[in-house]
């Protein structure tokens, strides 16, 4: 096993964790976001209370989480209705030759 022993900061607090190589960087990089979006939050809400931060942080991160998810599939379904036209117009070249 090639795991790490890292230690995450989260609304002041430490939090140790045991982490596959391979995600370090990742982890790493969602606790310092999580730590600006509780900053950005704090700044423009005027939020104090570490809970209430962190709810509300972990609501807006919800809510984004399901916009981009049917946005994803919103692309999904056009690229799959591309890809269909595609290769009816391939079949269609290849048939014909």
């Amino acid at each position: 096993m090639n795991d790490l022993a890292i230690k995450i900061r989260i609304a002041d607090r430490d939090y140790p964790m045991r982490v596959a190589v391979a995600d370090e960087e990742r982890l790493r990089l969602a606790g310092r976001q999580l730590s600006e979006r509780l900053r950005e939050f704090r700044e423009q809400y005027g939020i104090q209370d570490k809970q209430d931060l962190l709810a509300m942080v972990a609501f807006a991160t919800m809510a984004d989480s399901l916009k981009v998810s049917k946005e994803k599939d919103g692309t999904d379904a056009d690229l799959t209705e591309r890809l269909a036209r595609l290769d009816e117009l391939l079949s269609g070249v290849v048939l014909a030759v």
